[in-house]
């Protein structure tokens, strides 16, 4: 099987205005097909510890799809991928990394704290 690089460029959206609500991810992550590749989503008490993490997968040009909400994987995902949360952390684990998991990543929760339960994201390049 031929090595292909696969690049994560992680960034943080945010909508709204507020000081210490947000989610963070590493700034960047490189990984090779074959690899086991693990995204982390960081938060706070108000989001990440208080509810699940939901975890979505948009290939390019096509419509974002739950590939993990919680540590439960949605119908139809492979078992390569799996998900972790402990406090203030949640993590999507993809094993065996295939070419066909080149997309765009985004964890997205609730966060109690601010703007009535506003919905937080942050988004991986894969």
């Amino acid at each position: 099987m031929a090595w292909s690089l696969f690049f994560i460029t992680l960034l943080t959206l945010s909508s709204g205005s507020w000081a210490q609500s947000s989610l963070t991810q590493e700034a960047s992550l490189s990984a090779s097909v074959g690899q086991k590749v693990t995204l982390n989503c960081a938060g706070n008490n108000n989001n990440v510890g208080a509810y699940y993490v939901g975890w979505y997968q948009q290939v390019s040009g096509g419509a974002p799809k739950a590939v993990m909400l919680g540590t439960t994987r949605p119908s139809g995902i492979p078992a390569r991928f799996s998900g972790s949360h402990s406090g203030n952390k949640a993590s999507l684990i993809i094993s065996d990394l295939r070419p066909e998991d080149e997309a765009d990543y985004y964890c997205s929760t609730w966060d109690k704290g601010i703007n009535n339960y506003t919905v937080l994201q942050a988004h991986a390049d894969l």
